[in-house]
């Protein structure tokens, strides 16, 4: 994780999990002690938006920054123009959760200045259960349709196909599977095989991709 560039931006398709992704690497980074900011530019999305774990993320340090429009019940596409500090502040680790199609990602596009080389990646999130984005043809397509819309180009790939709390060994290698092939088409690399802890313990270890242990945050207990 720390090999990384500073600002990483985690794009993907509704049902992905980038958002759960999101949250967890911005975890993660706050228990190595790391200055985070968790940036949700998702404003398409009206469900599982990582600001929506603010006040749990905020006691772990992390600095969430959302709507401009402060309130539970209000839900209107406004951002904050507080958007701009980890994008400016080379001392925070900066996430930023994108929303999940080529409009969401526009939103990103006002940003691109910012996000020179050197100082960020991009992740493509693919979970090979989502029709949308369950061959190489598609999944490509997507990441190019992404990419178009945010005029950022994509750095790396996550594997993160699951069936939420349901996920087995068998579902992430099969993403795996697709994960690989989207690579070589789309000469990027695999960076992180993420999967819920239970599952991700008993992966192999040889698979190409840091595996990446999740703690389901977005989903409450009583969820399936």
């Amino acid at each position: 994780m720390l090999k990384d560039k500073r600002l990483r931006i985690v794009i993907g398709h509704y049902g992905s999990g980038k958002t759960e992704f999101s949250v967890n690497y911005a975890v993660k980074l706050a228990k190595m002690g790391k200055k985070v900011a968790l940036v949700d530019l998702d404003i398409v999305n009206l469900y599982f938006r990582s600001r929506e774990k603010s006040n749990i993320l905020e006691e772990m340090g992390i600095r969430v920054i959302g709507s401009s429009v402060k309130g539970a019940a209000v839900d209107i596409p406004a951002i904050s123009s507080e958007v701009l500090m980890p994008l400016q502040d080379k001392s925070y680790e900066g996430i930023i959760d994108v929303g999940g199609d080529p409009v969401g990602a526009r939103v990103l596009g006002m940003y691109y200045q910012y996000f020179i080389p050197e100082e960020y990646d991009m992740f493509f999130v693919l979970n090979a259960n989502r029709p949308e984005t369950q061959t190489v043809e598609k999944a490509i397509e997507y990441l190019r349709k992404i990419e178009d819309a945010a005029r950022v180009k994509v750095t790396g790939i996550i594997n993160n196909t699951h069936m939420l709390k349901s996920t087995t060994i068998e579902d992430v290698l099969r993403g795996q599977e697709l994960a690989e092939k989207l690579s070589q088409e789309a000469n990027l690399p695999i960076k992180y095989i993420s999967a819920i802890e239970s599952v991700a313990k008993e992966l192999p270890k040889d698979l190409e991709g840091e595996i990446f242990p999740m703690t389901l945050y977005m989903r409450e207990e009583w969820m399936v």
